[in-house]
């Protein structure tokens, strides 16, 4: 009987959809016996009513004309010297994510944390699906099947996106696996997320028109993201933040993590292979440590982690970089620079273009003083509607590229099983308190002392109250669609059921002088803080125990700034930057209690555990030291 209601339902559904797609489409769209896909593309035209529907099967020859698509329609333009190049213009209002006009569609008598925005799901879906109302009349709908994370793995989470934007359609070959042939191979039941974009009318630059009525609304009772007026891809591609969301849903009912990290590789001694992930709050340091030259690079932005037989595995969500443009350069990105100067297959979103070039922000030569842009023809002085310069490229200018193209991309990035993860480390934008590198006393300890009390410092000032923080839980608090309590409990266990716990670590690129307001560390001196803990790791590298954690000996440290970076260090490097500062260090923990005290629902007990021990250490070792204590009294161990 299931199986006949089934067929009834597939059935159904293409026949509705006989008028709009080719035979060759029905064809491809027949193979695929999930009723559910075939049941959402169906309900997807009656909504948005295209001239027909173009089924992606992952040809070589759908994927070019995919490509070509995207140039003839005007998303995209081929006018660059560098082959393979293209530019896309997401338009004056669409330039980045949008807070404000994303949110989640909440059930009557269900409930989210009121910090994440939400409306009663019965009358978002009503505003979003008039909105998406034959938003497509006269356009091709271009249905894209990929997967998150590698395809044939217990990470698998196939998705599917209905677009009427030959832009994203192309831009999702770059960052995502293709999964026509998952799709093919699942069951019935098999969790789907799902995406339907509309870009909506469309002025004579090919940007969206209708600004104002762009919506971006997350449906997690059904794990659909609805998506329309907008084109800048954080917004019309469902399966990046907006599809994190769902995921972390998913890791907590069924108890692994979906994750805000990047994931690197690290050669070592006698041949060994260390991965490391990461998770940095925005300009915090995460690319720059994902690009580390000499490492690989597995994932710059989102992972999927799991126990496995009581290890911690991990994969790369994505298999693409959407990475912002500004301040790249031949000195500090030599490798993302290389393959955005060279003939490859790259988008460019929002740059200047100027002499069949891109011109970005922060580049290494003076930018032209007139050319095109996401406002049109541009030259210098240029202002918006309200008055505002108007700069040669947006500060979030964007590249698209698959890692692949990269030439220190991991060999692993597509293995199913994933990679073994060693270490973790969680770095802010920490100007007073925390020291450039320490590692945690125990999985519980870094989690709570570092991940969820991740804080960036928005203004420095000598005064700690006069400072301007904004705590951001593992740099994900702004995608957690769960309480957040449930959030970090669900971390807790995870680690606590691992028979191998990654080592955790804290850094911070940012710490400066409490007097001058200097910074204390260079911007390259990071890949020497990361290889020390790669030794610590396997135990090659002895500590000082302090009572925020582990830190590094001076000798050690001195090694490897000359082994790395050719660079003499002094001891009075070392103690300048280790130097325990009590007073910071007590302001923050009082910041990150009052958080979870006062702004979390049913937030652990061991948060408070692991803060109020620190504390104590903090308060023991000041009666005994004072106020700053150098590195230099605290014990050395193994």
């Amino acid at each position: 009987m299931h199986n006949g209601n089934k067929e009834d339902l597939v059935n159904q559904s293409i026949g509705e959809l006989e008028g709009r797609l080719s035979r060759e489409d029905l064809e491809k769209l027949s193979k695929i016996e999930n009723a559910g896909v075939p049941e959402f593309i169906a309900e997807a035209v009656r909504i948005c009513n295209p001239a027909e529907v173009f089924i992606c099967s992952d040809t070589p020859d759908e994927v070019a004309r995919i490509k070509n698509m995207a140039i003839v329609s005007g998303e995209e333009s081929a006018a660059l010297a560098i082959p393979g190049h293209t530019y896309h213009f997401d338009g004056i209002n669409d330039q980045g994510r949008d807070r404000k006009v994303t949110k989640f569609l909440v059930p009557k008598g269900d409930s989210l944390s009121p910090n994440l925005n939400q409306i009663e799901r019965k009358e978002g879906l009503g505003e979003i699906l008039g909105f998406l109302r034959n938003s497509m009349k006269g356009k091709t709908m271009i249905v894209r099947f990929l997967t998150l994370g590698p395809a044939n793995s217990v990470f698998t989470i196939p998705c599917m996106e209905c677009t009427d934007s030959w832009y994203v359609a192309h831009s999702v070959d770059l960052l995502y696996r293709k999964g026509y042939e998952t799709f093919r191979s699942i069951s019935e039941n098999s969790l789907i997320f799902k995406t339907l974009h509309s870009a909506g009318r469309l002025d004579a630059n090919m940007m969206s028109a209708d600004y104002d009525k762009k919506r971006i609304y997350i449906d997690y009772t059904a794990n659909i993201v609805y998506s329309v007026n907008n084109q800048y891809a954080g917004n019309s591609i469902g399966f990046k933040k907006l599809a994190l969301r769902l995921a972390i849903r998913e890791s907590c009912k069924n108890k692994w993590l979906a994750e805000h990290f990047m994931i690197i590789g690290m050669e070592g001694a006698g041949g060994r292979k260390t991965y490391f992930a990461g998770a940095f709050p925005s300009a915090c340091g995460k690319t720059s440590t994902a690009m580390l030259q000499g490492e690989t690079i597995l994932s710059d932005d989102l992972a999927y982690v799991r126990n496995v037989e009581g290890k911690c595995r991990a994969v790369n969500v994505e298999s693409g970089i959407f990475g912002i443009i500004q301040d790249v350069g031949s000195k500090d990105d030599p490798l993302i620079h290389k393959t955005l100067t060279t003939p490859g297959e790259v988008i460019f979103s929002n740059v200047l273009i100027k002499n069949a070039r891109p011109w970005w922000l922060g580049m290494e030569e003076p930018l032209p003083k007139e050319g095109k842009n996401y406002s049109g023809d541009w030259h210098e002085g240029k202002t918006d509607s309200g008055g505002e310069t108007i700069l040669p490229a947006h500060k979030n200018a964007r590249y698209t590229v698959a890692l692949k193209a990269l030439a220190n991309c991991d060999g692993e990035l597509d293995n199913p099983a994933g990679v073994k993860l060693e270490g973790i480390m969680y770095g802010g934008r920490d100007y007073r308190a925390y020291v450039p590198v320490q590692q945690s006393f125990s999985w519980e300890h870094g989690i709570i002392a570092y991940g969820a009390a991740l804080e960036t410092e928005t203004t420095f000032a000598t005064v700690g109250e006069q400072g301007k923080y904004e705590i951001n839980v593992m740099s994900i608090q702004d995608f957690i669609s769960i309480p957040l309590g449930d959030y970090m409990k669900n971390y807790i266990e995870f680690g606590r059921k691992l028979e191998e716990q990654p080592s955790v670590f804290g850094i911070n690129y940012f710490l400066k002088d409490l007097k001058t307001g200097d910074f204390l560390n260079d911007r390259k001196d990071k890949h020497v803080w990361v290889r020390w803990m790669e030794l610590r790791v396997h135990s090659d590298a002895k500590v000082r125990e302090t009572p925020t954690g582990l830190i590094p000996v001076y000798g050690e440290i001195a090694r490897l700034f000359k082994q790395i970076r050719n660079k003499e260090y002094t001891e009075q490097d070392y103690i300048t930057q280790f130097t325990m500062r009590v007073p910071e260090n007590l302001l923050k923990i009082k910041r990150v209690r009052d958080f979870w005290k006062n702004k979390v629902v049913d937030a652990p007990a061991e948060i408070f555990d692991v803060l109020n021990k620190q504390e104590e250490r903090l308060l023991e070792v000041q009666k005994k030291h004072g106020d700053y204590i150098s590195p230099k009294i605290f014990e050395i161990h193994p």
